[in-house]
C-alpha cells in the first residue's frame, strides 16, 4: 500500500532504483496525451500507478519531454499475455500508442499499401551513463536489437534537441520502422533501461538549462506555417486567452514601439501575439504594455515568447554600473491569480527566488501604480538581465498553467539553470512596500477572461 501511495503522490522525487523514461512527444501531438484540462494524462497516471510529467514547450523546440517514472514494488499486467511489468513501462506504451494513433488519425491517405508501409519514429532522451546498456561492448547489444527487430536504432550524441539536459549528459535514442517493429524494439530497449538505472536520476525532473543560450537569451523561434495550420484545424472557441501585462516606464515606450512601429510590429509578426500600448492618463510616468493571444495549452505560447523578448525594453535599469546592470521588471496580475505565485506559506515564491537568483516581490494593492485596476496587484522582479529573464519565465509559465486550469503535477516548469551570482540589491530604495508571502486560499479555479482596461496601439 505504501508503494502505491508513493507512486501516485510523490511526484517530485525519483529514487535511485526507480524506472525512468523520457519520451519525446512532437509538440503537435501532445494534445492526444494531455487531453482537455489534463484529463487523459491524469487517467494514464491513475490506470498505471506511475508518475508522469510533461515539460513546458520550449521556444524553438518541436518536441516536449514526457518524463515517466515509478518504483517496481508493484507490477502491472501488460499486453495480451498479461506479462508483469513495472508501472512506468506500462505508462510508456500507453503514451506511445496514443501518439501513434494520433498520427494514424491525421493520415488521410486511404491507400492500404501505403498505410501498411507507414513509418514510425520514437525518440527518447537517455543519460550517458545509462545508454551503454543499449549499445553494449563494441556495439554488440544494439546490433543484436537491430537484427532481431528489423528496426533502425541509432544513438545520437550531437545536435541534441534544446530539451536535452546538460547535467546528465543526455544522448538521443532513435528508433524508426513500421509500427509493430518499432513497438517491439521499444519494448526491448525499455526493458534494458529498466534493468540499468542511471546515477543521474535525481536530476531528471529538472527542465533543461540548455534552453538558455550564452548571454541569457531565451531561444524564440517564429511560428512556422505548419504550427499555424495545426492551430487553425481546431475550434478557436476551445482556446484560452492568455495575457501578460507589463508596467513600462514612459521613457521606454519609444524603444518598445520602435521607429515607425517597426520593432513592435516585428514582435507581433514573429510571435503571433497581440501587443498593445496604453499611455498613462494619470500623473505617474508609467505606461501599460498588454500582450495576449488565444492559445491551446499544448502549443508554444505567443504571449510567453513576446513577453520574454520585450522584457528588457519594458524594464527599468537600476544599476549604476552599465557593465553590471540590474533591471526591474513590473507586471500587473489579477488578485484572483496571484496565489499561484505565492503558494501556501510562500513556498512557491521562495522556490522561484532560490532557482532564479532574482528578487521577486508581490506588492500591496495600495502601493501599486495608479494605472493599475483595483483588482490588480504588482509583481516586481529585480536582478541581472539573465536572472530577471529566468524569473519572468517562471512567473508567466505558472500564470499560464493556472489560466488553463492545469494540474501542476502534470506540468514541469523550469527548475534548473546555470549558476549565477546572487543579484546585488540596488542602493535605490523601492517606492513600493513588500508584501507578506503567507496565503492559505484555494487558487485552483482561475479565470483569464476578465475584462481589462481599454488599450490603444
Amino acid at each position: 500500500m505504501a508503494s502505491t501511495l508513493r507512486n501516485i503522490h510523490d511526484h517530485n522525487v525519483i529514487g535511485s532504483e526507480d524506472t525512468v523514461y523520457r519520451y519525446l512527444c512532437p509538440v503537435k501531438k501532445t494534445g492526444s496525451i494531455i487531453g482537455k484540462g489534463g484529463e487523459i494524462a491524469k487517467q494514464i497516471r491513475s490506470e498505471t500507478k506511475s508518475n508522469m510529467r510533461i515539460n513546458e514547450t520550449l521556444p524553438g523546440c518541436e518536441e516536449r519531454v514526457v518524463t515517466i517514472y515509478s518504483t517496481s514494488d508493484e507490477l502491472n499486467h501488460f499486453g495480451e499475455d498479461g506479462e508483469l511489468v513495472c508501472p512506468a513501462l506500462d505508462a510508456l506504451f500507453k503514451v506511445h500508442d496514443m501518439v501513434v494513433a494520433d498520427t494514424n488519425d491525421n493520415d488521410d491517405d486511404d491507400d492500404e499499401d501505403l498505410v501498411g508501409k507507414q513509418m514510425v519514429t520514437v525518440r527518447m532522451l537517455v543519460p550517458s551513463d545509462q545508454i551503454g546498456c543499449v549499445i553494449g561492448k563494441g556495439g554488440q547489444v544494439i546490433q543484436k536489437l537491430r537484427t532481431e527487430t528489423n528496426a533502425q536504432i541509432r544513438v545520437i550524441k550531437d545536435n541534441l534537441p534544446p530539451c536535452a539536459l546538460t547535467l546528465s549528459h543526455d544522448e538521443l535514442l532513435q528508433i524508426i520502422g513500421e509500427p509493430l517493429v518499432v513497438r517491439e524494439a521499444l519494448y526491448q530497449v525499455a526493458s534494458l533501461l529498466h534493468d540499468n538505472p542511471s546515477r543521474f536520476q535525481h536530476s531528471l525532473l529538472s527542465s533543461p538549462s540548455t534552453m538558455y543560450q550564452p548571454g541569457g537569451m531565451l531561444m524564440c523561434a517564429p511560428l512556422t506555417g505548419s504550427h499555424r495550420n495545426y492551430t487553425a484545424r481546431r475550434d478557436l472557441a476551445d482556446s484560452t486567452e492568455f495575457c501578460v501585462c507589463f508596467i513600462c516606464p514612459a521613457e521606454n515606450v519609444g524603444g518598445v514601439i520602435g521607429k515607425g512601429g517597426g520593432f513592435i510590429n516585428q514582435i507581433r509578426q514573429e510571435t503571433g501575439a497581440t501587443i498593445r500600448v496604453n499611455t498613462s492618463e494619470t500623473e505617474e510616468d508609467d505606461s501599460i504594455i498588454f500582450i495576449s493571444s488565444k492559445e491551446f495549452y499544448e502549443d508554444q505560447s505567443p504571449t510567453v515568447n513576446a513577453a520574454i523578448r520585450l522584457q528588457e525594453r519594458c524594464s527599468e535599469k537600476v544599476g549604476k554600473d552599465t557593465n553590471d546592470a540590474t533591471i526591474s521588471t513590473r507586471l500587473l496580475v489579477s488578485s484572483s491569480h496571484i496565489g499561484c505565485l505565492i503558494g501556501k506559506g510562500g513556498a512557491v515564491i521562495s522556490e522561484m527566488r532560490s532557482v532564479t537568483r532574482a528578487n521577486i516581490r508581490i506588492l500591496q494593492k495600495e502601493n501599486v501604480p495608479k494605472i493599475a485596476r483595483e483588482d490588480e496587484e504588482m509583481v516586481q522582479i529585480t536582478g541581472s538581465p539573465d536572472a530577471a529573464m529566468k524569473a519572468l519565465t517562471q512567473v508567466i509559465l505558472r500564470l499560464r498553467a493556472n489560466a488553463f486550469d492545469m494540474n501542476h503535477g502534470l506540468v514541469l516548469l523550469p527548475t534548473s539553470f546555470p549558476y549565477i551570482p546572487q543579484a546585488t540589491e540596488s542602493s535605490k530604495r523601492s517606492k513600493y512596500a513588500k508584501r507578506d508571502g503567507s496565503r492559505d486560499q484555494d487558487y485552483s479555479k482561475l479565470s483569464s477572461n476578465s475584462k481589462r482596461r481599454n488599450y490603444v496601439s
